[in-house]
C-alpha cells in the first residue's frame, strides 16, 4: 500500500495519491479579492492543474464537496461547474453554505478523482 503526498508542508499535502485514487485539498482561487465568477473560475482550474499534476483530469472526479459562502451563488457556481465538467461525467457531490476560513473567500471545492 503506497500513499504519494505531493506539495506538501507541516500541515498540509494539497494531493495525496492511494491506490489509483486521488485527493486533493480544499481549493480556493489565487486572487480572494475577486467575485464569485472570478473566485470559481479560479479554483476550478488549480483543480484542473493539480489533477493533472497526479496524473488524471476532470472527468474522473468521483466526488465533490463544495462550500459556499453564500447559497445566493449557488446558481452562479453551478452554470460554471456544468461548463467546466465535461458532459456525462457528474459526480457524486455536496453543496453547503460555510463559514469560511477568511471572510474573503467566496467558494472553496475538494474533491475526490481516479487516476
Amino acid at each position: 500500500m503506497s500513499i504519494t503526498r505531493q506539495r506538501t508542508n507541516e500541515k498540509v499535502s494539497r494531493i495525496v495519491i492511494h491506490n489509483d485514487t486521488v485527493y486533493l485539498c480544499g481549493q480556493v482561487a489565487l486572487d480572494v479579492n475577486d467575485d464569485i465568477i472570478g473566485q470559481t473560475k479560479s479554483v476550478l482550474a488549480r483543480i484542473d492543474d493539480h489533477l493533472q499534476e497526479a496524473g488524471t483530469d476532470n472527468s474522473k472526479i468521483l466526488s465533490a464537496l463544495i462550500h459556499l459562502k453564500d447559497n445566493k451563488d449557488v446558481a452562479t457556481f453551478n452554470e460554471l461547474w456544468n461548463e467546466w465538467l465535461p458532459e456525462g461525467c457528474a459526480p457524486a457531490r455536496s453543496c453547503v453554505q460555510s463559514t469560511m476560513a477568511r471572510d474573503v473567500i467566496l467558494v472553496e471545492v475538494t474533491v475526490v478523482a481516479a487516476l
